[in-house]
């Protein structure tokens, strides 16, 4: 790649995504577009595994506006669950069952502000995981979150890149923190001794499962750029 500035599409409509990525991507010769602005229809995230969901995201976006696309899946996997809500995390009070929807609520009439912005589907979300993990002790509220990054030169890119991190800690049994977004306010880091939604945005963005994949992929595009 040469010095000049190269259009870049983010596939994701999260804005709490953008506005991370945003950060990461920080003096790198790339033009961030958001699908949104080049009305990209989003893709069916159809895929078993946060590889397939974000290669279906970025070959979408990529088919749809001709640049180079990067995209990533991420989600929460709790042991106690068994992996769950794992891909379906940001549909995971979506996919409830509808005898539990009233009885989980309950466990999340406080959770209105949880995630600093009030956004009614992460607060749906952490009242479903809470009420998921209402019997279940401390020992065994271990999570981790996951995140993997896509980043395709062009629809047919053969060679895509892609990039996994993940984030170790466990699930709280109430919500702190005002910072972040998703369920951040549940995930508690042992080493920082903190909530997600505690850390302060450079804290977060080193230690996190899409700070690792991101760090992984400016390496990957630092030496593109230098090719």
């Amino acid at each position: 790649m040469s010095g000049a500035e190269q259009e870049l599409v983010v596939a994701t409509g999260n804005a709490g995504k953008v506005a991370e990525f945003q950060r990461l991507l920080t003096g790198l010769p790339y033009r961030l577009r958001l699908q949104s602005e080049l009305n990209v229809i989003p893709a069916e995230e159809t895929g078993l595994t946060f590889v397939e969901n974000a290669l279906l995201k970025a070959r979408a976006a990529a088919e749809q506006t001709g640049f180079p696309a990067l995209a990533d899946d991420s989600g929460l996997e709790v042991d106690a669950l068994n992996g769950a809500p794992g891909v379906r995390s940001a549909r995971y009070a979506a996919d409830a069952p509808s005898y539990a929807s009233n009885e989980y609520t309950r466990f999340g009439k406080d959770l209105g502000n949880c995630d600093g912005k009030g956004h009614g589907k992460d607060t749906a979300n952490n009242a479903r995981l809470l009420w998921e993990l209402r019997d279940v002790p401390e020992s065994q509220r271990t999570a981790r979150f996951h995140c993997v990054i896509v980043l395709l030169r062009h629809p047919h890119d053969p060679v895509p890149f892609v990039a996994h991190g993940s984030w170790e800690g466990r699930i709280l049994n109430a919500p702190i923190g005002s910072a972040g977004f998703g369920y951040d306010p549940l995930f508690y880091d042992q080493t920082q001794q903190l909530s997600a939604a505690q850390m302060s945005p450079e804290v977060k963005n080193r230690i996190s499962h899409r700070g690792q994949a991101v760090q992984a992929m400016l390496s990957f595009l630092r030496g593109q750029e230098n090719a």
